[in-house]
């Protein structure tokens, strides 16, 4: 990890931090929203009108945040929309490397330095590039699968709503939980630089998944009857976690193959039209354990484990 400092990359991982070994996620910095007519989002923040071809969407296929972004981009039917850049799968002294499409960058950081000359601060994905203004839209998963779910709904006549009136309550209590205790759980269990911290990342973690076990065992989805962003927002951490979290980040109290409506669940969202070919565990795994030398020093990537998520899901009876 690193962020930007007066103009420069710093290779700083360690100002993730906290005092007590545990990890610090830090906010993103880009809040601006895609809306249908260009005015003010949610939040009050800037507006950028939905066009065909004007926004550039940046990923890593590693990344679960991004991942967010790639699964509703094909949900969406957004791909003849929003044209995507995929990041290398090593991140090293600099940050993301990748081929930029649009400037001829080398690294994501030099991005955020188109947009915002004085930025300060981390280099993440997803970013949400707008080729008009030159610019960046948003850095902020969460808030960029909500554009998607809406902002171009006109234009493509696709009105599939993850996020849905009527469910938002329960949809924001249950990312709440999932975002602290799974989402972001694994990172501070993996990154964690003392036993306490460690622990207790890890115990909470299993305790989320003990609860959504059963909670799967008796509905069909996270809030009922339907696939909302919450069942997505989840399955890019579960699709990663025998594969990285497991071993790589000591998460291994239980794989998620050990839980059968957890297993069956991940089957069936993997299984829906378009989400398997946003999964890549090559990229996955090379990016994890090549990139994370503080943890994987020697940058050898594990060749197993063999999984075969086309396998029937056994959920048809719920």
């Amino acid at each position: 990890m690193g962020l930007l400092q007066n103009g420069k990359w710093v290779d700083k991982w360690y100002d993730t931090k906290n005092s007590d070994g545990s990890f610090r996620r830090q906010a993103s910095s880009f809040r601006h929203w895609i809306t249908a007519d260009g005015e003010a989002g949610p939040n009050g923040e800037k507006g950028f009108k939905a066009e065909k071809g004007r926004y550039q969407l940046y990923v890593s296929l590693a990344c679960p945040w991004a991942h967010r972004a790639l699964i509703f981009r094909e949900l969406k039917q957004l791909q003849d929309y929003i044209d995507v850049t995929v990041v290398e799968p090593i991140m090293l002294e600099n940050g993301w490397e990748l081929n930029d499409p649009l400037y001829e960058f080398n690294f994501l950081y030099q991005l955020y330095l188109k947009g915002d000359a004085n930025y300060e601060g981390r280099v993440t994905v997803p970013v949400l590039w707008d080729k008009h203004t030159q610019t960046i839209v948003s850095n902020e998963s969460s808030e960029t699968i909500r554009m998607f779910n809406t902002a171009f709904n006109s234009l493509t006549g696709n009105t599939a709503d993850y996020y849905p009136l009527a469910l938002r309550q329960e949809i924001d209590s249950v990312n709440d939980r999932i975002y602290d205790t799974i989402n972001n759980g694994v990172y501070r269990a993996g990154f964690a630089t003392t036993q306490q911290a460690y622990e207790e990342a890890c115990y909470s973690l299993f305790d989320s998944l003990e609860w959504l076990e059963k909670r799967l065992t008796q509905q069909r989805y996270l809030v009922g009857e339907q696939i909302t962003e919450a069942d997505w927002r989840l399955f890019t951490t579960l699709i990663r976690f025998d594969a990285v979290y497991f071993g790589h980040f000591k998460t291994n109290l239980k794989r998620v193959t050990d839980f059968p409506a957890i297993s069956g669940y991940i089957r069936e969202l993997y299984q829906v039209s378009g989400v398997a070919d946003t999964v890549s565990f090559e990229h996955i795994k090379t990016h994890y354990y090549a990139s994370h030398l503080m943890i994987n020093p020697t940058g050898v990537v594990p060749i197993g484990p063999k999984e075969d998520f086309n396998l029937p899901h056994g959920r048809e009876s719920l």
